[in-house]
């Protein structure tokens, strides 16, 4: 993994939103939603990115792509260029590059277009194709995510929440992207449809050499779908690591936490749960020191006062996290090497 060159590379990126004061004249209170997030996405891979709702998952990936209104700072890496010193017109030809996948299949659609509109129309503003090219483009689309040709005409209430997102899926493909983000696309759907839903972005993974960045809450799809797991709590990237190494030996409380609640498929099988006690804070009541420790079960009386960097563990340098408990283990390592 290490030997392979970022794709994507993320630095301290931060996303802030000004709410309204208090009173009259107040001043605006900053509202932290993405606070300092750092990782590498790799060409060709899946990176799960899991957490709580709130906890800015859907925000981070939205900033990737310049699509949020927040306040957004640090860096942002996309094939070898710096995204944040670029103005609009500049970033324009990287945008069919870097595509988005929506968790409401009907939301994202336009409800007043047929699907050869919608589709000929990404094709028409990035100057791709029109007319008679357009069309043989958006057949051979429509055949890619598994439609029917006949479906060009028609409008999408006229389908099912598979079928339009199967529209999504066609519409992020149409411009020939290298990394596409992938906001919860199956929460919306039954579970035989989201089956059929992931098998297909495996498939298209594989045919063209795509990288997902993959937002979801059912942490079985993750497992399945993600080469790579990010683990995210309050804004906060707190532990990532392959999926085979994090599923087995996860290594935050938080992530620990959110296992424990995964049902097991063996019948009769029976999981400790772990229970949190409280509800994850808004960002606009985040703890000092570790935003976990009001929750968590291991904290010692110095999560209330720093802040623990992603750092690898001892013997594991792909296997990071977030976490003081981990940091006299380190340090004896280090002392010892």
């Amino acid at each position: 993994m290490s030997e392979r060159q970022p794709i994507l590379r993320v630095d301290d990126l931060r996303v802030d939103f000004l709410m309204p004061g208090s009173g009259f004249l107040r001043p605006p209170v900053p509202l932290h939603v993405v606070n300092g997030v750092s990782f590498e996405l790799f060409e060709g891979e899946t990176l799960g990115l899991v957490g709580e709702s709130g906890c800015g998952k859907t925000t981070l990936g939205r900033a990737l792509l310049r699509l949020g209104n927040g306040r957004v700072s640090g860096k942002i890496e996309f094939d070898g260029q710096e995204l944040s010193t670029l103005s609009n017109g500049e970033f324009r030809p990287l945008r069919s590059q870097m595509q988005m996948m929506f968790q409401d299949p009907f939301g994202s659609l336009n409800p007043r277009l047929t699907v050869g509109q919608m589709l000929s129309e990404v094709l028409l503003v990035h100057r791709v194709a029109r007319g008679a090219e357009a069309r043989r483009r958006i057949h051979e689309l429509l055949d890619v995510v598994g439609l029917s040709r006949e479906y060009y005409n028609r409008y999408p209430h006229e389908f099912s929440g598979g079928q339009r997102q199967r529209i999504g899926i066609a519409r992020a493909l149409a411009l020939n992207p290298k990394l596409i983000v992938c906001d919860e696309p199956v929460s919306a759907l039954d579970v035989s449809i989201q089956s059929q839903i992931i098998n297909l972005l495996k498939d298209l993974q594989r045919d063209f050499a795509l990288t997902y960045l993959f937002i979801a809450h059912d942490l079985s799809v993750v497992e399945y779908i993600s080469d790579r797991v990010a683990v995210m709590y309050l804004g906060e990237i707190v532990e990532i690591a392959e999926a085979d190494e994090l599923y087995r030996n996860p290594a935050h409380p938080y992530t620990r936490a959110l296992l424990s609640a995964v049902p097991s498929p063996e019948p009769g099988a029976r999981k400790e749960r772990i229970l949190l006690h409280g509800d994850q804070p808004g960002p606009m009541q985040v703890p000092p020191g570790c935003g976990f420790h009001p929750r968590c079960p291991s904290a010692r009386p110095e999560c209330a006062l720093r802040r623990p960097p992603l750092q690898p563990l001892a013997g594991r340098p792909l296997h990071l996290v977030s976490c003081l408990l981990y940091e006299e283990e380190r340090s004896m390592n280090e002392e010892k090497a």
